[in-house]
């Protein structure tokens, strides 16, 4: 079993953007140590606790500080931008890092102001669809003749291509990831639901049956992704969990907090009665414990999707925290 993680770069209360990014750097270092396959990172905009609004540029950096993990986005929001300016800026990091890079592709607009600040000045967006097929002809040279631009090449043009993958949480999007020969990334984090595990079997079945190789894939990857809130004992973990509970309220588009609210912000933070009810639906989106209950519940996982990978999210308060979540998890999975 493959591990991974997937990043925030969160800021953490009484830290800057600064510190932040060098702690992002320097977790990707740490995986890289413990033998973690993938670090990725993830886009948000207008989050004032997540300094990932630039999935590219972090990763160029984090990719020149590490040697040998798998750089990857988790993802790149691909309806608010050019598929072919995307297929430049992959080819420049897999350049400069050849058989280094990973193109996650998800979907998600954002807020509404999001949406219309990334797109003001459109007339239309591409279908979906459309996006990921430009996206992956581009990254990979294909020629189609029958393509509306066929002429033009993505540069600088590269011998090696980057693996792709589709983000989802829908048996639809397994379908487009098994059709366009990318690696599906199954998200057990954006919603709660109490279905999701059957969801993402259901998903699993049917990317793995109809998946057809690409250039980017070869053979078919399945690969789910929690939030893992995990410590030295139970306890502790629960007492980390809590900042994720209120993080993930989500209230004012998650504008609440100027940072990654603390263990202790959370212990003083007035719940309502919907807030509870939000929390407790939110448990589905999580796997929390010691590093033995982590290990039953991913185990879990990994049996019900009959998974390749996890992406693993430690979106827990501390750096400290985050490394010894690593830690923990490396030294149980046998990963080295």
């Amino acid at each position: 079993m493959k591990l991974s993680v997937l990043d925030y770069a969160q800021i953490d209360e009484l830290k800057d953007v600064q510190t932040a990014v060098k702690e992002s750097t320097d977790l990707a270092k740490v995986a890289e140590k413990l033998g973690f396959h993938r670090y990725w990172v993830a886009e948000h905009h207008n989050v004032p606790a997540f300094a990932s609004s630039s999935p590219e540029m972090l990763m160029m950096h984090i990719a020149d500080s590490t040697k040998r993990i798998r750089i990857g986005s988790g993802g790149v929001m691909i309806p608010h931008y050019s598929p072919y300016k995307v297929a430049e800026n992959f080819r420049m990091l897999e350049a400069f890092h050849p058989n280094r890079i990973d193109l996650g592709i998800g979907n998600s607009l954002g807020t509404n102001l999001v949406n219309k600040a990334l797109n003001e000045t459109k007339e239309r967006k591409l279908p979906y669809n459309q996006s990921i097929q430009d996206l992956y002809k581009y990254v990979t040279d294909t020629n189609d003749f029958d393509h509306r631009l066929n002429d033009i090449t993505a540069n600088p043009k590269v011998d090696t291509v980057p693996q792709m993958f589709q983000l989802t949480t829908s048996t639809r999007g397994a379908k487009n990831a098994a059709k366009n020969g990318l690696g599906l990334t199954f998200g057990l984090f954006p919603n709660a639901s109490s279905d999701k595990l059957n969801v993402g079997k259901d998903a699993a079945e049917i990317y793995r049956s109809e998946f057809k190789a690409s250039k980017a894939v070869e053979q078919p990857i399945v690969m789910f992704s929690p939030f893992v809130v995990v410590a030295d004992t139970d306890a502790e973990a629960k007492e980390l969990q809590k900042a994720l509970d209120v993080w993930l309220l989500g209230k004012n588009h998650f504008d609440e907090f100027k940072q990654f609210p603390s263990v202790e912000t959370a212990k003083n933070y007035q719940f309502t009665q919907e807030d509870l009810k939000i929390v407790q639906a939110n448990r589905t989106r999580m796997v929390v414990g010691d590093i033995d209950s982590v290990k039953k519940q991913l185990d879990h996982l990994v049996n019900q999707f009959q998974a390749d990978e996890m992406l693993i999210i430690p979106l827990m308060p501390k750096i400290e925290n985050r490394i010894n979540a690593l830690e923990l998890l490396a030294d149980r999975f046998s990963i080295k």
